[in-house]
């Protein structure tokens, strides 16, 4: 695979891609799981697969359409992630509500632009599921200007994300100003959403960002080290992910979920095996 790596542009592309998303879904799955607002991360997938579908049929309608369907599913996340918002605000006593609504939404649209489009296709199957070879230049770059985003506002407002998501009440009483961060938070998680549908794909990409963050707080003792972790578990499910797709030739958005469902499983396993032992030193 390093001669390919060395010879193929889509290789290089894939992985630096790869090791960009590993970086930036668990980052913010961290602050999504402490939320408690994993579901999100799904209804957003499926609206950026109603702006994927309405790119496709752009394209097949009108052909060479300016806009490529990475852009559109990026677009409807974004319009998708302002409407929960919107919607928090309008169901002030059910928030929840939000999610599913959303979701319900995404999942309608789907439907009918892949139906308007005359059905699947093999770039709409790259989309679901993720594809090495259809990483390009353009969406590398693209990616690499979401996640210098993400990491310079994840560090600007590290003590407002971190207060809003552990005591919300006491962060609105200290001067912060919540619905500004949860604007900014779910806009940066529309982005890292769409930008990770390439290499994982749609119908993947919420496990990306929970998996890795799951198996952290096994074993992390801080938050901060619960970052860490997810980061580290999201690069190992990345690139054993993508080198495992490529050897055996399948979407490598299935083998990445794979990977981090058996790290959690490993840490899990970890986590009881160590108290077994220390309770048998209790007992000897």
């Amino acid at each position: 695979m390093i001669s390919s790596f060395i010879q193929y542009e889509f290789l290089q592309n894939a992985l630096f891609t790869g090791l960009l998303i590993g970086l930036i879904a668990p980052l913010l799955g961290t602050f999504i799981v402490v939320r408690r607002l994993s579901v999100l991360a799904d209804a957003l997938s499926h609206v950026t697969l109603s702006g994927i579908a309405f790119g496709l049929l752009l394209d097949k309608k009108f052909g060479g359409f300016v806009l490529t369907p990475f852009y559109t599913g990026m677009g409807f996340s974004v319009i998708g992630s302002l409407f929960v918002e919107q919607l928090r605000r309008v169901y002030k006593a059910y928030q929840e509500l939000a999610i599913p609504i959303i979701m319900s939404l995404g999942v309608g649209l789907s439907v009918i632009f892949i139906s308007v489009a005359d059905g699947f296709n093999t770039d709409l199957f790259n989309y679901l599921f993720g594809s090495v070879s259809a990483v390009s230049r353009q969406d590398l770059w693209t990616i690499l200007g979401v996640t210098v985003l993400v990491l310079v506002l994840i560090i600007t407002f590290y003590k407002e994300l971190f207060m809003l998501s552990f005591d919300e009440e006491h962060a609105v009483v200290s001067g912060i100003h919540a619905r500004r961060i949860h604007f900014l938070f779910i806009v940066l998680t529309a982005l890292v959403i769409a930008a990770s549908i390439r290499i994982v794909g749609v119908l993947l990409v919420s496990a990306l960002m929970t998996l890795p963050v799951a198996a952290s707080i096994r074993i992390a003792k801080g938050f901060k080290q619960a970052i860490g972790y997810s980061i580290l578990f999201g690069e190992i499910s990345v690139v054993v992910g993508l080198i495992s797709g490529y050897y055996f030739e399948i979407p490598p958005g299935g083998t990445i979920v794979v990977t981090a469902a058996l790290i959690l499983i490993m840490t899990i396993s970890m986590k009881r095996i160590r108290r077994e032992l220390r309770q048998k030193r209790m007992v000897a």
